[in-house]
C-alpha cells in the first residue's frame, strides 16, 4: 500500500509531514524523489502532475487533486479509470472568498489610486461610490463562486452570477449558457472569474467578452478579476483593453504561462494588480485531513465526495 505524492510547486516537507500524521502506517513516495513500485500505489495525491504519471499505476483506487482546479488531471491522455476527487474544503473556500472580496473592495474604493497619491505625497479625497451602486458579476457558480456571491451581497453589492448550466441562488440574480452571457456582462461593473478550465471556457475572457461589459457604471469603466485559470484569458486582448480604456483595471491571479515571465507587460502595467496564483493557497493540514477522512469512508465501503464528472471535466 503506497500513497504517491506529485505536486509541482508545493513545499514537499509540509505536505509529506501532514500525510504522515493523518495517514500513518502507509507507504509514501514522492514523485521524482523516491523509488517506488507503481503496482503498489493505491492513492495518488496530485497537483499539476506530469502527464503519463497514472499509466503504470495499475492498482490505483482513487486520485485526489490537491487544489481547486482539475484541468491538468482531466487532460491527461492516460486518465485512470478510478474516481478522481476534487478538494472542497471550507478553508480553501474561505481563502478564495477573502481574496475576491479584497479585490472587489480595492476596485470599488480606488485602492490603486490611493497608492499613487501616497507615492506622490498628495492628500486628496477620491470619489468612492457606495457598494450598492456597484454591480459585481461572478462567472462560475460552484462552491467557490456561490460563497463569493453570498459574501459580496452581504456587503451591499448588486451581485449576479453566470454559469454554463442554470443555477439558482437565494437573493442572487443568475444567468446561464451562451444566451445568458450577454445580458450578464451588460449589467456588470466588476467581473469576477472563478470558472474551471474546460474546452468550452478556454480563451473565454477575450476582446469580445470585454466589449460586452457595462460602460454606464458608477466606477467609470469595467474591471476584471480572474482567479479561475490562466487559460481562460487572452492576455493580449486584456492588455489592449486596458490601454484603450475599455477596461478600467484588472486583478489577475492566474496567467497563460506560469510563473508569469519577467518580460510580461502585465508586471508593470499601471492598471494591473498581479498575485502569484495564491488566491486560495492550499493548506496542507486542512486538505490532508480531509483526504484522510475521504479514504477512511472509501475503505469502509462508502463513496467518495466531490468526484469529477469526466463528461463535464469538473
Amino acid at each position: 500500500m503506497t500513497i504517491l505524492f506529485s505536486a509541482d510547486g508545493f513545499p514537499t516537507h509540509s505536505w509529506t509531514a501532514a500525510i504522515a500524521r493523518h495517514l500513518p502506517g502507509r507507504g509514501l513516495a514522492v514523485e521524482g524523489r523516491d523509488a517506488y513500485d507503481p503496482a503498489t500505489v493505491d492513492y495518488a495525491l496530485v497537483w499539476k502532475q506530469p502527464h503519463g504519471l497514472f499509466r503504470p499505476l495499475t492498482g490505483l483506487k482513487a486520485v485526489f487533486v490537491l487544489g481547486a482546479g482539475v484541468d491538468k488531471v482531466m487532460t491527461d491522455p492516460h486518465l485512470p479509470a478510478c474516481p478522481i476527487a476534487r478538494v472542497v474544503d471550507p478553508d480553501l473556500t474561505m481563502r478564495m472568498t477573502g481574496w475576491v472580496t479584497m479585490q472587489v473592495l480595492a476596485h470599488q474604493r480606488g485602492f490603486r489610486h490611493h497608492l499613487a497619491l501616497q507615492a506622490a505625497h498628495r492628500w486628496e479625497q477620491a470619489e468612492q461610490p457606495a457598494a450598492s451602486a456597484v454591480r459585481v458579476g461572478v462567472m462560475g457558480l460552484g462552491e467557490l463562486g456561490r460563497d463569493a456571491c453570498a459574501v459580496l451581497a452581504r456587503l451591499g453589492f448588486q451581485v449576479a452570477g453566470w454559469s454554463r448550466t442554470a443555477r439558482a441562488l437565494d437573493g442572487i440574480a443568475t444567468f446561464s449558457g451562451p444566451e445568458g452571457l450577454g445580458p450578464f456582462l451588460a449589467r456588470t461593473d466588476i467581473l469576477v472569474s472563478l470558472l474551471p478550465l474546460t474546452p468550452d471556457t478556454r480563451g473565454l475572457i477575450d476582446r469580445r467578452l470585454i466589449d460586452g461589459l457595462a460602460r454606464d457604471g458608477a466606477l467609470g469603466g469595467p474591471f476584471l478579476i480572474n482567479a479561475g485559470r490562466g487559460g481562460l484569458q487572452v492576455e493580449a486582448d486584456i492588455l489592449a483593453a486596458l490601454d484603450d480604456g475599455r477596461l478600467a483595471g484588472a486583478t489577475l491571479d492566474v496567467f497563460e504561462t506560469e510563473p508569469l515571465p519577467p518580460e510580461s507587460p502585465l508586471w508593470d502595467h499601471p492598471k494591473v494588480t498581479v498575485t502569484p496564483h495564491n488566491a486560495a493557497d492550499s493548506d496542507a493540514e486542512a486538505i490532508i485531513r480531509l483526504i484522510a477522512r475521504q479514504i477512511a469512508r472509501f475503505e469502509a465501503g462508502d463513496g467518495l465526495a466531490h468526484v469529477v464528472d469526466p463528461a463535464r471535466g469538473y
